[in-house]
């Protein structure tokens, strides 16, 4: 029987990119949940400690939907490692402020998410790792910098 599948020219990039990002993010899930944070709990918590952040600034940061974001926050409030509060800046604003133990855990989930980092390049010769960070630079700042507008595909997460 003759396939009628096309014959493919080219390397599917797309299943590279998906598989590589799928299987990093088990990974860096299973790391960050030894410490008992997710993924989206860490980058709350990194990106709430460097500057007062709104709920809508972080979840745009985190590229969270707002339904996301707001269990993702009362995870934490309800952990104790960050609270709701008035902005200084603008009364009327709310940030997420991170507490002194949601800071400590912050560093130690900055320290796993570079370790799982470290580890993924340490599998590559230095130069392949070299060339793939350079290569996947060049791509998010130029050729694939910017989604198609309303096509159907999830979004990536912007940083």
């Amino acid at each position: 029987m003759t396939s009628l599948a096309p014959r493919r020219n080219e390397p599917d990039l797309s299943y590279l990119l998906d598989h590589t990002s799928h299987v990093l993010r088990t990974r860096m899930a299973a790391a960050l949940a030894e410490i008992g944070l997710t993924a989206r709990m860490h980058c709350v918590l990194v990106h709430a400690l460097e500057e007062e952040r709104t709920q809508a600034r972080l979840a745009e940061l985190g590229d969270m939907d707002k339904t996301t974001m707001v269990v993702t926050v009362d995870a934490l409030e309800k952990a104790g490692l960050a609270e709701r509060r008035p902005s200084a800046k603008d009364r009327r604003a709310r940030i997420i402020a991170v507490t002194a133990e949601g800071a400590r855990l912050a560093e130690q989930s900055q320290r796993i998410v570079d370790q799982v980092h470290r580890s993924t390049l340490a599998s590559l010769s230095a130069g392949d790792g070299s060339a793939l960070l350079g290569a996947l630079k060049s791509l998010a700042t130029g050729h694939l910098a910017t989604p198609v507008e309303d096509a159907p595909a999830r979004r990536a997460r912007q940083s």
